[in-house]
């Protein structure tokens, strides 16, 4: 199974969701998983090199990847359990030939302004992507939310103005966590560093939420 964790806005959270789901999926299923890397500042593989120089952290597997890597990663799909595609914030060559062949798309976005004007053109690049691929399930997760209960209201706006573009927006959020930093710059993971905390459940939430979505309910962009 292929997931790719990608969009076009920077600073959203990309890397450490995939890094999160990664962790999550290998303990939950015991799962073969491969993390690649597209994006060119390396942040998910320096977390790798960090985390399989921790021996006390299960090892996961990790390899870089540019350019049209279609082949490559429907070759690397027939070898591991999971692969999990983390793109740099921008639409660029390996984005795109990823949501060729992903069988779930996630896009985190911040519930920010100029995340969202981001999603008419994330928009029409799944809706591109679609026709070569009509399986793929895409989903856009808001992140690193206020945490104050004054700022729900901007939460489930940024879900409307999702909503409104014909996109899925998912249920579970992640909300501004010291610990979400705190992992990825020691190689871990918020399962592993409070596994009962609000940060692991959020993480779960989300992975169990977009998997649980069945092929023949995904949206149909228009």
């Amino acid at each position: 199974m292929i997931l790719l964790v990608g969009g076009e806005k920077g600073g959203s959270g990309k890397s450490c969701l995939a890094q999160n789901i990664a962790v999550h999926i290998s303990q939950k299923h015991d799962a073969n998983v491969l993390m690649v890397d597209c994006d060119p500042q390396r942040t998910t593989s320096d977390w790798i090199q960090a985390r399989n120089n921790d021996p006390s952290l299960k090892a996961i597997n990790c390899i870089q990847l540019y350019g049209k890597i279609r082949n490559d990663l429907l070759s690397l799909n027939d070898r591991f359990d999971y692969v999990i595609v983390d793109c740099g914030g921008q639409d660029n060559l390996a984005m795109r030939a990823a949501m060729s062949v992903a069988t779930y798309v996630v896009i985190p976005l911040r519930p920010k302004r100029r995340d969202l004007k981001t999603l008419p053109h994330m928009e029409d690049m799944l809706s591109t992507c679609k026709m070569v691929n009509p399986k793929m399930i895409a989903a856009i997760v808001i992140t690193q939310c206020p945490a104050l209960p004054s700022q729900g209201k901007r939460i489930l706006e940024a879900k409307e103005v999702v909503e409104s573009f014909g996109l899925r927006a998912l249920n579970s959020v992640t909300f501004s966590r010291n610990i979400y930093d705190d992992s990825e710059e020691s190689g871990s993971s918020v399962l592993e560093i409070d596994p009962s905390g609000k940060a692991a459940d959020e993480i779960r939430a989300i992975a169990d939420e977009l998997f649980a979505i069945p092929p023949e309910n995904s949206y149909e962009f228009n």
